[in-house]
């Protein structure tokens, strides 16, 4: 059963601009399948995983091009960057929009060689697990903090109880869980990370030890939510901080994990400048830390850590889906002042507090005022020109309705989004 995505209509328009077309993504989150179903007639495929056809595109490309012509769907095209130069003579001698669909599940080795080969001929798509909106059917638009939007998403919006978002968090992403006939949650996951360590980690970035790298994804696992400190995560995987640095960019280059850099400002002095790290795939996550079920999860010490993760995940991937970088910042000073999320743009920062409980109260929102300094930078000895404004903040929670929670903050259901 193909389940629509959210990112559909982008993946034509990108084609329609482009002669390349680049979907990356984690392995098993629907990248085939997504441009199959688009696929006109005509468009060839082939499969690099397929060690004849990959034998055939390294050694002779340009008989592969010869044998392949456009328009083609080309998988994992990791596995053969040396057909990039080929398909760039190609798509200047055609100069045809759409000629090449390709995917690659692994970003560290290949967009060095795209950005080389393909500059100005490529558009590139990042794919991740299904989102609520893809799951439930609702329609995907960017999460943003305007009252009025988020009244008419109201609308058609089931709510969900905690329980039922648990389990949910607790399931992850991954299409093929929510296929008719899907395979056993813990199956499905332990082979995807056993693939993940052999065809990706081992091969592409030849790291030696797959059970020591094994230990350090659960150990970032366990800290999804929390900022990034390299030396705390070295020590706790047994390593040293300059392989932790690493390891932790291939999980950022195969999004397993997100970074959400701080934002800064000349008027706020005090900001912490460590990036904040998220588990994309809570199910994943969830997997590696061996929680049992959903109860056990919702109950555990990490139940808050999850809960924000997995906002942050379908927020993330609701700019994604619509072809837009998410604008994602994040607040923490040296006071210990936090905000978990915050969304800039056109010239206005939108805080977002994560709370799980129903019921946060206005503590929620105590530390937004940290950002009364971008309003009139002039009082702090800055130019006038750098003035942000601060728009409608949030409350992400487990309200059951959307309810303001006064003149300038609104509590949002996390089921809302």
């Amino acid at each position: 059963m193909y389940i629509k995505r959210a990112v559909e209509e982008t993946v034509l328009k990108v084609s329609q601009t482009f002669p390349v077309l680049l979907v990356t993504g984690p392995h098993r989150v629907g990248k085939t399948t997504l441009l199959q179903q688009l696929m006109e007639t005509g468009r060839k495929y082939v499969s690099l995983e397929d060690p004849d056809v990959r034998y055939l595109a390294r050694n002779d490309p340009a008989l592969f091009m010869q044998r392949y012509t456009p328009p083609i769907l080309i998988e994992e095209i990791q596995y053969a960057t040396e057909l990039l130069p080929y398909i760039k003579m190609s798509v200047d001698a055609s100069k045809r929009k759409g000629d090449f669909w390709i995917t690659g599940s692994q970003v560290f080795p290949l967009m060095k060689n795209v950005s080389e080969s393909l500059a100005g001929r490529v558009g590139i798509i990042s794919l991740l697990g299904l989102s609520d909106a893809e799951i439930y059917g609702y329609v995907n638009e960017p999460f943003t903090a305007d009252p009025e939007r988020l009244m008419k998403r109201l609308q058609n919006t089931e709510m969900k109880n905690l329980n039922e978002l648990y389990a949910r968090i607790f399931k992850g992403s991954m299409p093929e869980l929510y296929a008719e006939g899907s395979l056993d949650w813990e199956t499905h996951y332990r082979s995807y990370v056993s693939t993940y360590l052999q065809r990706d980690i081992r091969d592409l970035a030849q790291v030696a030890d797959e059970m020591q790298f094994y230990n350090f994804m659960t150990v970032v696992a366990a800290n999804t939510s929390k900022p990034v400190i390299y030396e705390e995560l070295a020590k706790a995987s047994d390593i040293s901080a300059p392989t932790a640095k690493k390891w932790l960019s291939l999980l950022v280059s195969s999004h397993i994990v997100a970074l959400v850099q701080p934002y800064y400002h000349n008027a706020l002095k005090r900001v912490v400048k460590m990036p904040l790290m998220h588990f994309l795939d809570t199910g994943l996550a969830a997997y590696l830390l061996k929680w049992g079920n959903p109860e056990a999860l919702e109950k555990g010490a990490m139940s808050g850590a999850f809960f924000e993760s997995f906002v942050f995940s379908e927020i993330y991937k609701s700019y994604l889906n619509a072809g837009r970088d998410p604008p994602l910042f994040y607040y923490r000073d040296k006071d210990q002042k936090e905000i978990d999320l915050l969304i800039y743009q056109n010239g206005t920062i939108y805080p977002i507090e994560i709370k799980k409980a129903a019921s946060p109260g206005k503590i929620a929102v105590k530390n937004f005022h940290a950002l009364e300094p971008l309003k009139s930078p002039e009082k702090f000895g800055e130019l006038n020109a750098l003035k942000v404004n601060v728009g409608t903040g949030s409350v992400v929670c487990m309200a059951n309705d959307l309810i303001p929670v006064d003149g300038n903050n609104w509590y949002v259901p996390a089921w809302l989004i």
